[in-house]
């Protein structure tokens, strides 16, 4: 098993508002499409690697900040990505934070009022 996770999705109340929050705070460009009368955002991944998509399907999940946590891959600029989260509508729930042999971490919360992660992995 080459990783646990092969699929996330972070659900969205307003989806285009969702996916301008992760492309202005990560840096990224995130591919819309539609799979069966369902948009989705999808996040840029390599084949193979885990995958994920914003996804504003309220039947099945809502924004919250309460459930399982994904955390990001923040590269090596933790503290460019939550410097731009809070103009991007999001929030800083946990700052940059020390994790050891991991590197670093923080939490956020998104523009839907999810809890998300982000990591630094350590070099």
């Amino acid at each position: 098993m080459k990783n646990i996770i092969t699929w996330f999705e972070v659900p969205s109340e307003d989806f285009d508002r969702a996916v301008n929050f992760y492309n202005t705070i990560l840096g990224i460009e995130i591919q819309k499409m539609t799979i069966e009368n369902h948009t989705m955002g999808m996040f840029p991944s390599a084949e193979g690697q885990v995958a994920g998509a914003i996804v504003n399907s309220m039947d099945f999940a809502k924004p919250s900040d309460q459930g399982v946590n994904v955390y990001f891959n923040a590269g090596d600029d933790l503290d460019g990505i939550l410097s731009r989260v809070e103009s991007a509508g999001g929030k800083i729930v946990v700052p940059k934070t020390d994790i050891g042999d991991f590197g670093c971490m923080a939490w956020i919360k998104d523009s839907e009022g999810n809890r998300v992660g982000l990591q630094q992995l350590k070099k």
